[in-house]
């Protein structure tokens, strides 16, 4: 089936003729960092890292937040897994993280009441169910995840849902840049930025680091002739 707008972001020969346009132009050796997991699953599934020339390597970014989410955070996560009357809702990618001592799936194992939903609205709908006990979400992610959890504390409130709360530990992506770019013995050359995450925040979100650190960003979306043409655009 076709996929009008999507389809041609996949197109075999347009991403060629993006690889010839590439090595025609790659004079100097280049490090672009891809910020995103998702662009980094999308080079890995395309191919993209073979076809560059060696001019350029690409570095995967600290794209996941479940990643750069603090040890401390990971183990007030499960601390709260172990007060009683608490059900602990998440996603599944915290569950197997370890704390210092413990982690979410051993609490569960050991009977502790931690549930893996797939959005916040499920641990609402957990809360509405269980109104004798406490359900605390952990909000972890970036940019693209708060808007949905914020929209479950608004709809807690119109559903008059005390007992549901959020414990939040999102991350957002310019100071995690700025961090990289501070960072000793770390060398980048030019930031792939997430499109989702720019279409919350916008492309006038990355501008402190472009003026600080004088290196260019390029927002992609998340498929092959997408990737191509960021690189294309940085490196021209």
């Amino acid at each position: 089936m076709t996929m009008k707008h999507i389809d041609e972001y996949r197109d075999a020969e347009l991403s060629r003729k993006m690889v010839d346009k590439i090595r025609t132009i790659s004079r100097k050796k280049v490090r672009l960092m891809e910020v995103c997991g998702t662009h980094t699953m999308a080079i890995f599934r395309s191919g993209i890292r073979a076809l560059l020339p060696e001019t350029i390597t690409l570095l995967s970014g600290p794209g996941c937040p479940v990643c750069v989410t603090a040890q401390r955070e990971i183990d007030a996560f499960i601390k709260l897994a172990g007060i009683q009357n608490v059900i602990v809702a998440t996603f599944g990618d915290l569950l197997r993280v370890p704390g210092t001592h413990s982690s979410l799936q051993n609490e569960r194992a050991e009977g502790k009441e931690v549930r893996i939903v797939y959005s916040a609205f499920d641990a609402l709908d957990i809360a509405q169910k269980n109104p004798q006990k406490e359900v605390v979400f952990l909000g972890v992610g970036f940019e693209t995840t708060a808007p949905t959890i914020a929209a479950s504390i608004l709809e807690a409130e119109k559903r008059n849902a005390k007992n549901f709360s959020v414990l939040s530990a999102h991350k957002v992506v310019p100071p995690a840049l700025s961090a990289l770019m501070d960072a000793d013995n770390v060398k980048i050359d030019a930031f792939i930025c997430p499109g989702h995450v720019s279409i919350v925040i916008g492309s006038g979100a990355y501008l402190p680091v472009v003026e600080k650190y004088h290196i260019p960003c390029v927002v992609s979306g998340f498929e092959p002739v997408d990737i191509l043409q960021a690189i294309y655009m940085l490196i021209k």
